[in-house]
């Protein structure tokens, strides 16, 4: 560990640096309009690309730089990645409301594979960054969409004949693998494109389909089970995700700059008809391919163990996440048993999480950029910090434990339905705030970086989605939903403190720290 010792782990500079400069030289340090934010370590010994010469923006106004690009595209781009974020996640709970009709169809009664259909999914999800991430920081962001769009299609029309528990599982498990990439690599085509003071906006729209999807989903789903059958379910998510495969496919640009100041460096070779380092390519590339792909794939678990910032950042997402997806899971049966919804009133049930998803988006959405504004104007650097103000992490990190107080006492007395599910809207509220909050501080913190952050992330947060709803009936039936919620409340209390924490000392974190890791 003596080698990993030096002064600093997450440099960040505070003084301007010069604007739309990046240059290919192994791990791009991507300067330009992201001054605001530093890459940590050490990052320039390997190379991202085959090409060996330096490449840079032809000036500052570069039409060809992603973030010179006009703002129609710009946000026309983040409006179909957004779509394709919210609508992945949608597959992973839309047919919850119909899980007793598929237990009934395949004969089983197992309340362990009753939750755990619904939340392989997002098991898939966990697997899936450790290679999509990667891949789209060597190959670039374009090509990871469309493949994954594509293999997503299939394996959710292959859900929709599954003629087993056991294929239903391993299909959807597949699912969530391939749907994960805009996930995964979202969050770096915002930064590749937006400025700082503009990105708080972009990745809350971004960040509204991995809590809104699981949301909207049973609501629809629900209906769709009574009047058709669980497995149209199914066959509405290959139409609608087979049309919008085909649009990105149309309509998809790549935005990660080593990728393009590649393809710019080989177009100008080729036009100048240079022939050099042709015989090193042909031995070469191969093998560095590999060692970069390798470094790539290790990148995030690097980062999940030697910077305390994606440490504890991850921890706290994933477990609120997982607390999350024990509700979503479970709701179908709460609601049922308690007070005797039907399938399409089960659905309606999640209407409340939705309610309050889309209240905290707008207010997390419209106070994130302002800071970053209010620093600029003020003559200010902006930090990374300045994505955690007080005004959304203070009441969002409470509203989640408040939240499962109310659902789960409102429950367990049987009072009006209308109180546990203003439980779930406290629970939405804070959940958004605090995803979109500290999404949106680690791609600052880790720009050129912001796939591989944003992977370790979800690897940690899939994991626990998946995992937690397995003991989540159990909990009920042991100690109450009064007080199997509370529980989940408490724990989501004692990790309320994390983003304050940061807030206050994170710069001081990163750039004291002991510890220096070549990410």
């Amino acid at each position: 560990m003596a080698d990993c010792a030096s002064e600093d782990l997450n440099s960040v500079s505070h003084s301007p640096s010069p604007p739309a400069r990046d240059v290919i030289r192994g791990e791009t340090e991507e300067r330009g309009r992201d001054d605001s934010v530093g890459v940590p370590g050490e990052v320039n010994e390997e190379k991202t690309t085959p090409d060996p010469n330096s490449t840079s923006w032809d000036g500052d106004n570069d039409p060809e730089n992603p973030k010179n690009w006009p703002e129609s595209k710009k946000w026309g781009l983040i409006v179909l990645l957004s779509f394709i974020t919210f609508l992945t996640p949608l597959a992973s709970s839309m047919f919850a409301p119909g899980v007793p009709e598929v237990m009934a169809e395949f004969k089983s009664t197992s309340d362990t594979l009753a939750t755990f259909v619904v939340s392989v999914f997002i098991l898939g999800f966990a697997f899936g960054p450790l290679l999509l991430g990667p891949m789209s920081e060597i190959y670039g962001r374009q090509p990871v969409y469309n493949i994954c769009n594509i293999l997503f299609v299939v394996f959710t029309a292959l859900s929709g004949v599954a003629t087993s528990m056991g294929m239903l599982i391993a299909v959807r498990f597949f699912a969530g693998v391939f749907g994960v990439a805009v996930i995964t690599c979202g969050g770096g085509s915002i930064s590749d494109m937006m400025p700082p003071e503009k990105r708080g906006r972009a990745m809350a729209i971004w960040s509204v389909g991995p809590i809104l999807g699981p949301v909207v989903g049973p609501v629809v789903g629900g209906f769709l089970c009574e009047s058709k059958g669980w497995r149209w379910v199914f066959w509405v998510l290959t139409i609608v995700s087979g049309v919008v495969t085909v649009a990105a496919l149309l309509l998809m640009k790549e935005t990660y700059a080593p990728v393009l100041l590649a393809r710019k460096a080989a177009r100008l070779k080729k036009e100048q008809g240079s022939k050099a380092d042709s015989q090193d390519s042909k031995h070469g590339v191969s093998i560095r391919e590999k060692d970069i792909l390798l470094r790539s794939i290790t990148r995030p678990v690097k980062m999940f163990i030697f910077s305390p910032i994606v440490t504890a950042m991850c921890v706290y997402i994933a477990v609120a996440y997982g607390l999350l997806y024990i509700l979503f899971t479970t709701f179908t049966f709460v609601f049922s048993d308690q007070y005797g919804f039907n399938s399409s009133m089960a659905g309606l049930s999640f209407l409340g999480s939705g309610v309050g998803t889309l209240g905290g988006l707008l207010y997390s959405g419209i106070l994130s950029d302002r800071s970053i504004k209010s620093a600029i104007k003020g003559g200010r650097q902006p930090r990374p910090e300045d994505r955690l103000p007080l005004n959304i992490i203070f009441p969002a990190a409470l509203s989640i434990p408040a939240g499962l107080f109310i659902y789960g006492w409102g429950a367990d007395k049987r009072v009006h339905w209308i109180v546990p599910e203003i439980g779930t809207a406290c629970t939405g509220f804070g959940m958004i705030g605090i995803v979109m909050c500290i999404q949106t501080y680690l791609v600052d913190a880790f720009t050129i970086h912001a796939a591989s952050v944003i992977a370790a992330s979800a690897v940690l947060r899939s994991l626990f989605g998946a995992l937690f709803p397995l003991f989540g009936l159990d909990l009920y039936s042991k100690i109450g939903l009064g007080w199997g919620n509370s529980l989940l409340g408490f724990i989501a209390l004692g990790l309320a403190p994390v983003p304050l924490i940061f807030r206050l000392y994170g710069e001081r974190i990163r750039t004291k720290s002991r510890w220096q890791v070549n990410f």
